[in-house]
């Protein structure tokens, strides 16, 4: 670069088409303290981005850039050297066969304002609902309001047990483990209400072929229930008839764009990952819908692979065209499929070290491993408690 990039008023970067560092500019450097790009160049961009960020640009900018090949004002948090957190927003694109070309503007003053500005109202309508409160509860009648108690009680107890027979439904729906000699499948999942957004199912499709779906759908609760559960009634269908990944999310996708065409507020997309596992072969056929990137790890060395985005989120862009990448595995891998629930609970490459601290171990003491580790509440990020949470382990 010359002086001029180097010392420009922003920060300036390439990566390559894997997300590793190509160049970084001074003015790059000197807002994240770093001495020398020596610390930086060949490694990849989720090193200098926060957790949260890093899941933000898989379910987001990876998808965007291979549709639209720009992303604009982008908001992302950066992490320094000395791991504080600068908030930032990144523009960038990619022409021909050029590297990406990001550019960088920090932006610390803005998200203070915009903290003071939300804090401050938030502030104003506390105050406004609690006198409003005040005064209604000095406008009614002791009568009145034992009155309302009891209906209040009532309703409260049927929606609660309206939800659970739901909640009974809805992990009745869901398929259970499978062992024999050659494929073991194990799952775990729990709702952050009674309710789930996430769904999964695993089948024998043939005496060679196995099928893994695993989908979370937008927000949590009764809507995303109830979209989760139309799903699953769909993918169970097409995965019976043997139906081919691309064909499988595909019509999932359009089944989305179907169902709120004419109703843009209630819009929800939906992540996926689809794996067809065939024992005879040692192949694995995939798509990557926007979700968290499954972790394959081979037995014999414990090298690790992620099974990263091939398309966009089901639900968000029309006329995708869905194309599954195909791997060889050896006998003892196993891989780890999991949604943002799980990922963020933790931080950054936790369910890798928990995978590789597991690699000699039983399938079930490496699910054992990974659900006290989610269910310990000292290592769960508190603002994340409330997410819907599912993994799913394959040993193969």
């Amino acid at each position: 670069m010359d002086e001029l990039i180097e010392n420009a008023p922003c920060g300036l970067l390439t990566l390559s088409a894997q997300g590793e560092i190509l160049t970084i500019n001074k003015t790059m450097l000197n807002l994240l303290h770093y001495p020398s790009s020596e610390h930086l160049i060949g490694k990849h961009f989720n090193v200098l981005l926060s957790p949260s960020s890093q899941i933000f640009c898989q379910l987001y900018l990876v998808p965007m850039m291979k549709v639209k090949q720009a992303v604009e004002e982008m908001f992302l948090t950066l992490l320094s050297v000395m791991k504080e957190e600068i908030p930032i927003l990144l523009n960038a694109s990619v022409h021909d066969n050029h590297p990406l070309t990001c550019v960088i503007f920090p932006i610390r003053n803005r998200s203070a304002l915009e903290d003071a500005l939300i804090n401050a109202r938030k502030m104003t309508e506390d105050a406004y609902l609690e006198k409003e409160q005040a005064l209604l509860e000095l406008e009614r009648k002791q009568q009145d309001l034992l009155q309302a108690n009891q209906i209040n009680t009532k309703i409260m107890r049927e929606t609660e047990r309206d939800l659970q027979i739901a909640k009974k439904i809805q992990e009745t729906a869901l398929t259970n483990d499978i062992t024999n000699d050659n494929i073991e499948i194990l799952s775990y999942y729990r709702a952050s209400k009674s309710l789930s957004g996430d769904i999964f199912g695993f089948y024998q499709v043939t005496p060679q072929k196995y099928a893994i779906i695993l989908l979370d759908v937008m927000g949590h609760g009764v809507s995303s229930a109830l979209i989760t559960m139309s799903l699953q009634s769909m993918f169970q269908k097409l995965i019976s008839r043997e139906a081919a990944p691309e064909k499988v999310l595909q019509e999932l996708d359009q089944y989305l764009h179907d169902l709120f065409q004419n109703n843009q507020d209630a819009w929800h997309y939906c992540t996926a990952i689809y794996l067809n596992i065939d024992i005879r072969t040692h192949t694995i056929e995939y798509i990557n819908a926007g979700h968290p990137p499954a972790i394959l790890q081979v037995d014999n060395n414990g090298a690790q692979q992620e099974l990263g985005a091939t398309n966009p989120p089901l639900g968000t862009f029309e006329n995708i065209l869905f194309k599954s990448r195909t791997l060889h595995y050896e006998r003892g891998t196993k891989i780890l499929l999991y949604t943002d629930g799980v990922s963020e609970a933790f931080e950054c490459n936790t369910l890798n070290h928990l995978l590789n601290e597991s690699i000699s171990c039983p399938l079930a003491q490496t699910k054992e491993t990974i659900q006290s580790a989610l269910e310990n509440k000292e290592t769960i990020y508190s603002k994340y408690n409330n997410d819907d949470q599912c993994f799913i382990l394959v040993g193969l």
